[in-house]
């Protein structure tokens, strides 16, 4: 016991020397300094007892020297069971003092407090959690999510064909983006790997024709046609969408925490994840973008709302990984981007994205 309450001691003071500089560690050593000290009273208090009933001759000296010792090995194994219960603490607190120590405290931005903007593998992540103080609280998530996508045609005998030959679009990796304002609740109880998210959001999908063409709409239909009015610089057409992605996230790792008795999924930890989900939209516009250069100006830049060819509503699923702030994740429409006003070969939407930038509210 003693030699457990000396090595104690010596984590206390050891914390209390970097308190200041890691709030992380004094928040675990006010904890361990409370466990021992409501304890070691309960114990004295015991103890007492013992020798009043010695001095009362209510038990002999051999049964006092016993029952010291049943109370102090009791006691022993109660702080040492609570002590362990806050090992997750002390392994956050000396992580970040470690990582201070070799790489400075300005490997991230951070605010005061709890406020702080990590950048890093796991992407761009923003935590503005002020309001939060326990693991419960850190199971309801609100999140702005930020998405750059590669947006591809398919047909629908084909829905995974990635980059087909016989699209009317090019092959970009980059050509869309989506962001969103999400929920996430955790279901089951406090250990459950299982949440679901609900959101709202908007993503734009941007389709450039093949080379030297571009999208015409004549005769109420949406076609591809060859450009002839100049030296094309710049094309694309524009659809964007009004959104609404709900997920369900499976954590692969979970790990837990123990908070005042209750044992808790820790969602504060990066921990690896499977994302399936449906989402549904409906259009918000579409618009054609044309740049080109004649003989007679340098630079014409032309507008124009699309008015036929495209359907009005989405539908579709999405599965990914994640970890941290950062997902991996491919999405599938089932009803086609555009009607049959659009002469186009392929016309359902596959995306493929990385979601690299994630505010926690």
């Amino acid at each position: 016991m003693k030699k457990k309450i000396t090595l104690i001691t010596a984590v206390m003071a050891f914390s209390y020397t970097f308190a200041q500089e890691n709030p992380h560690l004094e928040t675990y050593s006010k904890r361990i300094d409370s466990i021992v000290v409501s304890e070691k009273l309960k114990m004295n208090a015991e103890l007492d007892e013992v020798d009043r009933n010695f001095k009362d001759k209510k038990i002999t000296a051999q049964e006092k020297q016993q029952k010291r010792s049943e109370i102090a090995s009791k006691y022993e194994q109660i702080i040492n069971e609570k002590v362990d219960g806050q090992q997750s603490e002390l392994e956050d607190a000396t992580k970040v003092m470690v990582k201070n120590a070799v790489l400075g405290a300005n490997d991230s931005i951070k605010e005061k407090g709890k406020n702080q903007l990590q950048l890093g593998l796991g992407g761009v992540k923003m935590k503005l959690n002020a309001d939060k103080k326990t693991p419960k609280d850190y199971l309801t998530v609100r999140d702005l999510t930020i998405s750059f996508i590669g947006a591809n045609l398919t047909s629908k005998n084909e829905p995974f064909r990635f980059y087909s030959k016989d699209s009317d679009v090019r092959t970009t990796v980059y050509n869309s983006y989506s962001f969103a304002f999400t929920y996430e609740y955790q279901l089951g109880g406090f250990r459950s790997p299982v949440f679901y998210k609900i959101g709202l959001g908007v993503r734009s999908d941007n389709f450039r024709p093949k080379y030297n063409k571009v999208f015409t709409q004549e005769n109420n239909k949406l076609e591809v046609t060859d450009f002839t009015r100049g030296n094309l610089r710049d094309t694309r057409l524009n659809n964007t969408y009004i959104y609404i992605p709900v997920d369900l996230r499976f954590v692969l790792n979970p790990k837990y925490t123990d908070y005042e008795g209750v044992k808790y999924l820790d969602n504060r930890k990066s921990q690896l994840s499977i994302i399936a989900g449906i989402y549904g939209g409906v259009r918000a516009g579409s618009v054609i973008y044309n740049k080109y250069s004649t003989e007679f100006t340098k630079r014409i830049t032309e507008r124009q709302r699309l008015m036929h060819g495209v359907n009005d509503l989405i539908f579709g699923a999405k599965l990914g990984i994640g970890y941290g702030g950062l997902n991996l994740f491919i999405q599938k429409d089932f009803t086609p981007a555009f009607n049959d006003n659009a002469m186009l070969k392929k016309k359902y939407g596959l995306q493929i994205g990385i979601e690299i930038a994630n505010v926690n509210f």
